[in-house]
């Protein structure tokens, strides 16, 4: 039987994930911007609200669903994913309750906390602004300031870093956050590992590093992400094989306590002197990451849906064994003040060998429009990093005028600064 599969979400991660199922089924995607990737690779495309869990469930009975697969945090916190499995549509994603593990950093933290989760910081949780305000007066060190709930990965301000001490207090006074997190600063190179979980099991994808800061050399304001890139073995250049089985310890350790999850679990972590620390926990994949996880996977994506759904162990992976390089095209003015409703020409053509991936653009009648997020990004995959980065720079001549791009992302003296950064602090 053909599996009739929709996707809900209409990003560069749900653009991914369609690449990866289409082939193997009759896939159905719905959300709120047309994403022409994603409408080319469907069978059937609806605009709707990917919060919209009533009219989401709808269409799913509606092209006889037989799978489903949530993208966005968005539709996660809204219960999307806890509506189709009412309506008897197996969704790979978390229940809402599940899903805090993202959506709530005040919970995730006290939920490590709780479960003995290793890798977890010193932390306070605040409900008033003034209280977190005289800690960060009285506290000794920097922190991280972390509103708790969801600011699509530009809310976390760094003290020592981003901003100073008043500087952190001045962006919760103006924000008036309802709860806030403050954690010590972490140290080190960040870098992610994502899981497919289902019934208990776990499977992991080689590590990933993104790049959230908005401009080359890591300066300027978080993003969304602006790129990156994985190796052609699961760990980065700067980490260990012990440092990647600590990381994956970790995803056990939420997953034995997360009883009955499933879906993608997603571990952001700061490899330290002391080995990897966990700065957020995801419910989806991440954008850019799939980025560079789905094309390599080897085994059908739509393999792991229907064993999740069906009870059985997730199936073994297997990944080519090649490095990947991603880089985004984004609006002139990201994150800040983006140039959104700009009619833009993309010449796929120009892409080349390396893959394009549709983001946060609109599909009009008479063209391609940017909103006020993301717009594209091209992957480079290849035998090395560095020839993957050379794939995805050529490929960014499908880029015209009107967009902002890292061109350091995987270039041989970043990765290069990142191992030796690693090098010092391990000493």
């Amino acid at each position: 039987m053909t599996e009739t599969v929709l996707l809900v979400g209409g990003g560069g991660r749900e653009h991914a994930i369609a690449r990866a199922l289409a082939d193997d089924c009759d896939l159905y995607a719905c959300a709120s911007n047309r994403n022409p990737g994603i409408a080319s690779l469907a069978v059937g495309f609806e605009s709707l609200d990917e919060t919209a869990s009533e009219d989401i469930v709808a269409y799913a009975e509606d092209v006889g669903a037989t799978l489903a697969i949530v993208g966005p945090e968005s539709a996660l916190a809204a219960g999307v994913a806890d509506a189709l499995d009412d309506a008897g549509v197996y969704t790979f994603g978390p229940q809402a309750e599940q899903a805090r593990i993202e959506t709530d950093k005040a919970f995730q933290r006290q939920f490590m906390d709780d479960n003995d989760v290793p890798g977890n910081p010193d932390f306070e949780t605040f409900d008033d602004t003034e209280a977190a305000c005289d800690y960060i007066d009285a506290y000794g060190g920097d922190l991280a300031v972390k509103p708790a709930g969801l600011t699509g990965g530009k809310g976390v301000k760094v003290i020592g870093d981003q901003v100073d001490k008043e500087g952190a207090k001045e962006y919760l006074r103006e924000e008036q956050y309802d709860r806030i997190v403050l954690e010590e600063r972490l140290v080190g190179e960040e870098f992610t590992v994502q899981a497919f979980v289902a019934n208990g099991d776990l499977v992991t994808t080689p590590a990933v590093q993104d790049h959230k800061r908005a401009y080359e050399g890591d300066e300027g304001p978080n993003t969304g992400g602006m790129g990156s890139y994985s190796d052609t073995t699961f760990e980065l250049p700067f980490m260990t094989e012990e440092d990647y089985a600590d990381a994956v310890s970790v995803l056990e350790a939420v997953v034995d306590a997360l009883d009955g999850y499933k879906g993608i679990l997603y571990g952001q972590f700061m490899l330290t002197s002391e080995g990897p620390k966990v700065i957020e926990f995801n419910a989806r994949f991440g954008d850019p990451e799939a980025m560079n996880t789905l094309p390599v996977l080897e085994t059908p994506f739509l393999d792991v849906l229907a064993a999740a759904r069906d009870g059985a162990p997730i199936p073994e992976l297997a990944f080519a064994e090649q490095a990947t390089v991603c880089k985004y095209a984004v609006p002139e003015g990201y994150p800040t003040d983006p140039d959104a409703g700009a009619k833009i020409e993309v010449d796929e053509e120009s892409a080349g060998d390396a893959l394009l991936f549709y983001a946060s653009v609109d599909e009009r009648d008479d063209g391609l429009y940017t909103t006020t997020s993301r717009s594209f990004a091209v992957v480079g995959v290849a035998d090395s990093i560095s020839e993957a980065e050379e794939k995805a720079e050529s490929a960014l001549e499908a880029a015209g005028d009107g967009f902002h791009i890292r061109h350091d992302i995987g270039k041989s003296e970043l990765v290069q600064q990142r191992i030796d950064h690693m090098n010092e602090l391990r000493e």
